[in-house]
C-alpha cells in the first residue's frame, strides 16, 4: 500500500486523537534517512485537503476538525458557497467577511457553524489550499503612479491593484490581463502586474477575446500536440482493425446540428423479432489516439472540456482528432467503443446489455432537422431520399416513446428552458436572437445517450471497480420549503414540499402542470436554483434528476475529458476483465483531483458560454432603446423587479423609477405594493416596459414601467 494511503487509513480508522509530527514519525517506525520522505508525503495530503495541520502543530483529518473541503462559488452580490468535494454534503453559504480572501473557484476548508437564524449552516474559510486565479482578466483603471484593474467576472468582486512599473504599456479603458504576484489579505486587495494588453475598450471583438482568456486557455495548441497529432495515420491500422468487433456492414446514423462537425455517436437499431430491439450506440474512441500522459492527453486534462462562445468553439482536442480522425464522419472507418442494449417491449424491459471496441462505418448523416421534416412533418420528398433508413427512423421514434415513458414513470425532471442562439453578421454584431427546437430528433439522441451512460455506469459499479460517476445530489431541504412557499404564490403545490423532502416525480408532476403557462419558464428557473448541481465523482449517490442510482458521462469523448476517462476504464474492464492492482490503486489516488478538476472546468466553460450569450443580447438590445416591449416579471427584490421579454432577454426595472407610489418589498410574498395606491407587482405578471439603458459593459439592461 502506498505510505499516502497507509497515513490516512491511521487517520481515519486508528488516530484516536490529532497527532504532531514527532508521534507520527514514532507511529510508523520512520527511519532516519526516511523523515524526509515522509514529511514530504505529509505535506501533499496537507497540500491536497486530505489531512489538516492546525495552529499548534497537530495533524488530523479534516472531518475531525469539523472541516470541509470544497470549492468557493462566488455570487456577483458578494457572498458565496462553499460547493463541497463530498456530493453528499449540503452547501454552505458563506458572507464576504468569512471568506478570509478566498476568491471565486479557489479549494479551501470551511468550518461550519449555526447561523444567528439557525436555519442553516453557515461557514468560514480556514484554510485556502489551492488558487484558481493566477490570471485575471479586466478593464485598467490607471491613477497615474498606481491603479486598479476591475475584473470582468463579476463573481470576482475585488479589484487588483496596480504598482508602478507595473502597466507594461497599458492605460485607463484598456482589457488587460493581470496575473497575481500578490494573494489578498484581510482589508488588502490582491497586486498584480499586467502582462498583456488585450485590447482598448469597444474595440470589435476585445470582450469575447477577454473571455477566452479569462478561462487561462490559449487560442493555440502547444506545438507537442499539435505534432502528436499530426503523426496519427489517416488509415485505420490493420493490426487494431483485427482486434475489434468489425460492424462496418451494420447501417447505422450520426444525427446532429447543421453545423456539426465533431461527430461523437452513431446510432443503430435492429428489430431482432417482433418483440425485441437492439439499440446500439457508438461512441467515437478517443482514447485510441488520446493516451495517458501524452502531450494530447495533458492538454486534454488542463482544458476539460470544449467550450461553445457565441462567435466560436475552443475544443478539447486539436482539429485533425475532433473533425477527422476521432469524428464519426459518414462513409468513412473509425475506431468506436460500441453499447449494445437489448429491449423488450412489451411489457418494456431492459434485457441485456453488451460492450465492445469496434470498428464502424456509418452510412447516413443526417440533421435534426432533417429527422424533424420526416417524422414530425411527413416529408415525402426526404422520406424517398432516406427510405433505406427512414424505416429504422420509425422504429428509433417507437423506442424513445418507450425510454421517455419509462423515465416518467421514474419520476426523472425534464426542464423544457428555451435555448436561444444569437445571430452574428461577419463582423460579430449580433442581428437576431432565435429560439432553438429541442423537439422529438433531439430528444431521439437524448434518450439513447443517456440510456447508454445508465449502462456503462452500472456495468462498473457492480464490478466494483474505480470509476467516474456523474452524480446529482437531492436538493437541500430548506430550499425545497422556500421554493414550495415561493409557488403557493401561483397557486400550486408540492407534496412533501412543505418537510423539505421530496421525490423528482413530484418535482415532474409540477413541472408538467406549469407547461404552456405565463409563469412556465420562471418557476423552471426558481426550481433549477433551488436544486443541486451535477459534478464529477468518483463517489456513486446516484442521480437525483434522472432518478437513476448508476449514472455516467460517457458519449461525448471528443468535448469532455470524464468521458475520455470513462472510455479508458471501461476498455480496459472489456478487454482485461479486471484491473490489476497497480492500476486500481493509481486511480483511486488520481480519480478525485480528476473529478474535481473535471465539475470545476465544466462549471467555468459553463459561465463563459453564459456570459458570452449574454453580452451578444445586451449589444443587440442597445439598438432598442426606447422601444417598448411585453414581459413577465422574473425576480423581485428589495431595489426593483427584474422583466423576462419573450425573446429570452432579461432587464431590471428600478424601484426608483416607478414613480406613482412609495413601493415596498414583502419577502414571504414576493411582491412590490404601493403604500398608497396598493398595486401590487408579483412574480408572473405581465408588465409592459420600455427598454431605457442597455450597459454593455455591466451586461445589464433598464426597463421602465410603461403607464398605460
Amino acid at each position: 500500500m502506498a505510505a499516502r494511503n497507509q497515513i490516512l487509513e491511521f487517520f481515519e480508522e486508528k488516530a484516536g486523537r490529532p497527532l504532531n509530527i514527532n508521534e507520527l514519525l514514532d507511529r510508523f517506525n520512520v527511519l532516519k534517512g526516511q523523515k524526509k520522505q515522509f514529511k514530504k508525503v505529509l505535506s501533499e495530503l496537507e497540500k491536497s485537503g486530505d489531512i489538516y495541520q492546525s495552529d499548534k502543530g497537530y495533524y488530523g483529518i479534516p472531518d475531525k476538525f469539523n472541516l470541509i473541503k470544497g470549492r468557493v462559488q462566488s455570487n456577483p452580490k458578494g457572498f458565496a458557497f462553499l460547493i463541497p468535494e463530498d456530493p453528499s454534503r449540503e452547501d454552505i453559504y458563506m458572507s464576504s467577511e468569512n471568506l478570509n480572501s478566498a476568491m471565486h473557484n479557489d479549494k479551501v476548508l470551511v468550518r461550519p457553524f449555526k447561523s444567528g437564524g439557525g436555519k442553516r449552516d453557515e461557514g468560514e474559510v480556514i484554510k485556502i489550499l489551492d488558487r484558481a486565479n493566477e490570471t485575471i482578466v479586466g478593464e485598467l483603471d490607471h491613477y497615474g503612479k498606481y491603479g486598479f484593474v476591475i475584473p470582468d467576472n463579476k463573481r470576482i468582486f475585488t479589484d487588483i491593484y496596480i504598482h508602478q512599473g507595473n502597466f507594461n504599456g497599458a492605460d485607463s479603458g484598456d482589457k488587460v490581463v493581470v496575473k497575481i504576484i500578490k494573494w489578498p489579505r484581510k482589508n488588502r486587495n490582491p497586486e498584480g502586474e499586467i502582462i498583456e494588453k488585450i485590447g482598448s475598450k469597444g474595440d470589435p471583438g476585445v470582450d469575447l477575446e477577454a473571455m477566452i482568456r479569462q478561462l487561462e486557455l490559449p487560442g493555440e495548441f502547444p506545438p507537442d500536440v499539435i505534432e502528436q497529432a499530426r503523426k496519427y495515420p489517416d488509415k485505420l491500422p490493420a493490426k487494431e482493425v483485427s482486434n475489434r468487433k468489425d460492424l462496418r456492414d451494420l447501417s447505422m446514423v450520426t444525427i446532429d446540428g447543421e453545423d456539426a462537425k465533431d461527430f461523437d455517436d452513431a446510432v443503430s437499431i435492429e428489430k431482432m423479432n417482433d418483440n425485441k430491439l437492439r439499440l446500439g450506440v457508438h461512441i467515437a474512441d478517443v482514447s485510441h489516439y488520446v493516451q495517458e500522459g501524452t502531450p494530447l492527453d495533458n492538454e486534454a486534462y488542463r482544458r476539460g472540456t470544449s467550450i461553445y462562445l457565441v462567435d466560436r468553439v475552443i475544443p478539447m482536442l486539436p482539429e485533425r482528432l475532433s473533425n477527422n480522425l476521432c469524428s464519426l464522419r459518414p462513409n468513412e472507418d473509425k475506431f468506436a467503443v460500441t453499447v449494445f442494449i437489448d429491449y423488450q417491449l412489451e411489457p418494456f424491459e431492459l434485457l441485456d446489455h453488451e460492450i465492445h471496441r469496434s470498428v464502424i462505418r456509418s452510412d447516413h448523416r443526417l440533421t435534426y432537422n432533417q429527422v424533424r421534416e420526416m417524422l414530425e412533418k411527413d416529408n415525402k420528398d426526404l422520406q424517398n431520399k432516406y427510405s433505406d433508413f427512414y424505416p429504422k427512423l420509425r422504429l428509433m421514434e417507437d423506442l424513445h416513446n418507450k425510454l421517455r415513458g419509462g423515465r416518467r414513470l421514474r419520476g426523472t425532471i425534464d426542464f423544457d428552458f428555451p435555448e436561444v442562439k444569437v445571430i452574428l453578421d461577419d463582423e460579430g454584431n449580433p442581428v437576431d436572437i432565435q429560439k432553438m427546437e429541442h423537439g422529438l430528433p433531439e430528444q431521439i439522441i437524448e434518450e439513447f445517450m443517456i440510456a447508454a451512460n445508465r449502462v456503462v455506469a452500472e456495468e462498473v459499479y457492480w464490478r466494483e471497480e474505480p470509476f467516474v460517476y456523474r452524480v446529482h445530489d437531492k436538493p437541500d431541504p430548506e430550499k425545497i420549503k422556500t421554493f414550495n412557499e415561493f409557488i403557493h404564490n401561483f397557486g400550486y403545490h408540492l407534496k412533501g414540499g412543505n418537510d423539505g423532502e421530496v421525490h423528482p416525480g413530484a418535482l415532474q408532476k409540477l413541472l408538467g402542470k406549469v407547461a404552456g403557462t405565463d409563469e412556465e419558464n420562471l418557476i423552471e428557473t426558481m426550481l433549477l436554483r433551488s436544486m443541486k448541481k451535477a459534478v464529477y465523482s468518483p463517489v456513486n449517490i446516484g442521480h437525483f434528476g434522472l432518478s437513476l442510482d448508476y449514472y455516467s458521462h460517457f458519449t461525448s469523448p471528443i468535448r469532455r475529458y470524464p468521458d475520455l476517462v470513462v472510455h479508458r476504464i471501461i476498455t480496459e474492464l472489456i478487454t482485461g476483465g479486471k484491473l490489476s492492482a497497480h492500476r486500481r490503486q493509481e486511480l483511486e489516488d488520481s480519480l478525485p483531483e480528476t473529478a474535481d478538476h473535471c465539475s470545476l472546468q465544466e462549471r467555468r466553460a459553463m459561465e463563459a458560454e453564459r456570459d458570452s450569450v449574454d453580452l451578444k443580447k445586451v449589444e443587440y438590445m442597445k439598438r432598442h432603446v426606447g422601444e417598448e416591449f411585453t414581459g413577465i416579471i422574473s425576480g423581485i427584490t428589495n431595489f426593483g423587479m427584474f422583466v423576462q421579454l419573450k425573446n429570452t432577454v432579461e432587464g431590471l426595472v428600478h424601484v426608483e423609477s416607478l414613480a406613482d407610489d412609495y413601493y415596498h418589498y414583502r419577502e414571504e410574498q414576493q411582491i412590490l405594493i404601493g403604500e398608497r395606491t396598493k398595486n401590487m407587482y408579483r412574480l408572473g405578471d405581465e408588465v409592459e416596459v420600455e427598454l431605457v439603458k442597455a450597459n454593455v459593459d455591466e451586461r445589464q439592461l433598464d426597463f421602465e414601467i410603461v403607464k398605460k
